[in-house]
C-alpha cells in the first residue's frame, strides 16, 4: 500500500496516524493511503513557510523568473509522467490529463514575465518637491486549497502565481488525488525553489478548518462546490484573511435556430462528457431555441453510442470513470429520478454495463428539463446533459440570468449581431461564442459571477497578481533645512 505524506521545508514527510484511502477509479481498488494532517502538522508547515518568507521576498525578480523558466521546462519535458499520475488517481484519460498540464503551464508562462506584472507606478512633482510612487508587495504565507478534478492545473494556477509574487505557500490538494501536488513541489525544488517556499499538506475538512483559523496564513484561495466555497469565504473573512473562493457551476450552451447543428451537437457531446463531466466548465444544459430542439436532441443522441468509455490509460478510451463509487451513485440518482420530475430520459447511461469494479457510468441525455427539477437546479458533476427547450432568444437569456450559478456559458449561432447582443445581455463570468468551454488563456483570468465566486478577484492572469500582492504607496520630499516649519493644517498642494 503506497503511503502518501506531506512535503514540508523541502522534504517528504510521512505524517501521522490519521489517513484516508486513495483509489484507482478504473479498477475500484485502493492504491494508497494519504496522510491527513492535524492542526499541529499544519503549524509545522506554516512555520517552515514563515521561516522561508524573508529570504524569498528579498530574492530578486530576475532570480524568481529564472526559477519559473526552469520549472516550466522541467514540467514540459515530463508532462507525460505527470499526466499518468493524474490518471492513476483521478481516472481521466491520459490525453485529457496532459491537456490539463498544458493549460496549467500557460500560467507558468505568464509568471515568467513577472518583472512586468509586478511593476509599480510613479508620479513626480504631485506637489512642490513631492513625488509619489507605489509598489506591489507579497501578502506573506498564503494557502491554496485545490479540487480533485484538476489536481495539476489549479495548483499551477494558484501556487505558481503566489510564489512568483514573493509569497510562501501552503498547498492543500484534494485528498482523493494528492500525488500531483507533491510531484509539482518536487519539480519546483529541482528548478531551484528554496526549501519552505512551497509546502504541501494533505488533509481533509479538519486540515482545512485549521488553515482557515491559522493566524500565520494571510490569504486563502479555494476551488470547489458552492456550499463549501461560501463557508470558506465567510470563515476566512471573519479571521481577517484575504480570500477568493470559486464555487459550483451550471453551464448553459444556447443553440440558436441558425446554428450549425452538427457543430453544435459535436460541441455539446465534447463539453458535456469530457472528463466524465467532472469539470467546473462542463456544459450541463443545452438550451434549444425554437424549432431546432428535436433535431438537436437527435443529433446528440446519435453521437453518444460512439463514445469509448474505459480505463484512462487505454489510448482508445475517450472518457474514464468518476472519481469515487459515491460520486457514481450520486450522478446515477439524478438520471433515475428525472422522469419522476417530468423530464424525458433519452439516453440512460446508468444502464450501461462495465467489466470489473471501476467507478464507471455511461453518458446520459435528459430532454424536456425545466427549472425547479433537481436535474436542472443541482450541480451534478457527471456525464449528464440536460436539454431545456425555449421559444426565443430572450427566454434563453432570462433562463440563464435567473440561475444561481454564473461560471461559464456559450452561444452557438452564425449571426454576429446575436452573438454580440448575447455577450452584452448575459450575466455570466466567462462567455463562449461557438466555443463550448470558454476557459480563458493564461493572459486573462478565470472566474465566474454570482454564487460561482465568493470574493472580488478571479484566478491567475492579472487578477491573480492583484490577489497575491498588496499595494504600498510612498510619498517623498527632500526639503532644504531652511524650508522646515510647523503647520497644523491638512496638507494641500
Amino acid at each position: 500500500m503506497k503511503r502518501i505524506g506531506h512535503y514540508v521545508d523541502g522534504s517528504l514527510v510521512d505524517g501521522g496516524d490519521r489517513v484516508g484511502p486513495v483509489w484507482n477509479p478504473a479498477t475500484g481498488e485502493q492504491s494508497g493511503e494519504v496522510a491527513l494532517a492535524s492542526a499541529g502538522e499544519l503549524d509545522t508547515a506554516v512555520s517552515a513557510a514563515e521561516k522561508a518568507l524573508p529570504g524569498w521576498r528579498a530574492t530578486s525578480l530576475a532570480k524568481r523568473q529564472e526559477i519559473m523558466f526552469r520549472f516550466r521546462q522541467i514540467v514540459t519535458d515530463r508532462k507525460e509522467e505527470l499526466a499518468r499520475i493524474i490518471t492513476s488517481e483521478h481516472g481521466k484519460v491520459v490525453s485529457d490529463a496532459a491537456g490539463e498540464v498544458t493549460r496549467g503551464l500557460e500560467n507558468v508562462d505568464y509568471c515568467t514575465n513577472l518583472m512586468h506584472h509586478l511593476k509599480g507606478e510613479y508620479s513626480e512633482q504631485v506637489a512642490s518637491g513631492v513625488d509619489v510612487h507605489s509598489v506591489r508587495q507579497p501578502l506573506g504565507v498564503v494557502a491554496c486549497i485545490t479540487p480533485f478534478n484538476f489536481p495539476a492545473m489549479i495548483p499551477l494556477w494558484m501556487a505558481t502565481t503566489a510564489i512568483a509574487c514573493g509569497n510562501t505557500v501552503i498547498l492543500k490538494p484534494s485528498e482523493r488525488d494528492p500525488s500531483a501536488g507533491l510531484w509539482i513541489a518536487e519539480r519546483f525544488a529541482e528548478a531551484g525553489l528554496p526549501a519552505g517556499v512551497l509546502n504541501v499538506v494533505n488533509g481533509d475538512v479538519e486540515t482545512v478548518n485549521a488553515i482557515l483559523d491559522h493566524d500565520g496564513i494571510s490569504a486563502v484561495s479555494f476551488v470547489g462546490s458552492t456550499p463549501i466555497a461560501e463557508t470558506i469565504y465567510r470563515r476566512s473573512a471573519e479571521n481577517g484573511k484575504r480570500v477568493q473562493a470559486l464555487g459550483g457551476a451550471k453551464n448553459h450552451m444556447v443553440v440558436m435556430p441558425d446554428a450549425d447543428l452538427d457543430a453544435a451537437a459535436d460541441a455539446a457531446v465534447s463539453a458535456a462528457y469530457g472528463s466524465a463531466g467532472e469539470r467546473c466548465m462542463a456544459v450541463s444544459v443545452a438550451v434549444a431555441v425554437g424549432e431546432i430542439a428535436d433535431d438537436l436532441v437527435a443529433k446528440i443522441a446519435d453521437r453518444m453510442p460512439q463514445l469509448k468509455i474505459g480505463d484512462g490509460t487505454d489510448p482508445e478510451s475517450e472518457m474514464g470513470p468518476l472519481i469515487t463509487q459515491a460520486a457514481r451513485d450520486r450522478v446515477a440518482g439524478y438520471v433515475t429520478g428525472a422522469e419522476g420530475e417530468g423530464a424525458t430520459v433519452v439516453v440512460d447511461g446508468t444502464k450501461k454495463e462495465f467489466d470489473g469494479n471501476g467507478f464507471f457510468i455511461g453518458v446520459s441525455l435528459v430532454d424536456h428539463v425545466k427549472p425547479g427539477m433537481k436535474v436542472y437546479e443541482d450541480e451534478i458533476f457527471g456525464p449528464v446533459l440536460s436539454v431545456v427547450r425555449v421559444d426565443s432568444y430572450a427566454e434563453a437569456v432570462d433562463l440563464i440570468n435567473a440561475n444561481q450559478f454564473a461560471n461559464g456559458v456559450a452561444v452557438f449561432t452564425r449571426d454576429g449581431k446575436t452573438a454580440r447582443q448575447f455577450e452584452f445581455d448575459i450575466e455570466v463570468g466567462m462567455v463562449g461564442v461557438n466555443v463550448p468551454i470558454p476557459v480563458p488563456i493564461g493572459t486573462f483570468s478565470f472566474g465566474g459571477w454570482k454564487r460561482s465566486l465568493f470574493g472580488d478577484t478571479h484566478m491567475y492572469g492579472a487578477e491573480g497578481f492583484n490577489f497575491y500582492t498588496r499595494r504600498k504607496v510612498v510619498t517623498t520630499r527632500w526639503p532644504e533645512p531652511s524650508e522646515s516649519q510647523i503647520s497644523l493644517g491638512f496638507p494641500t498642494h
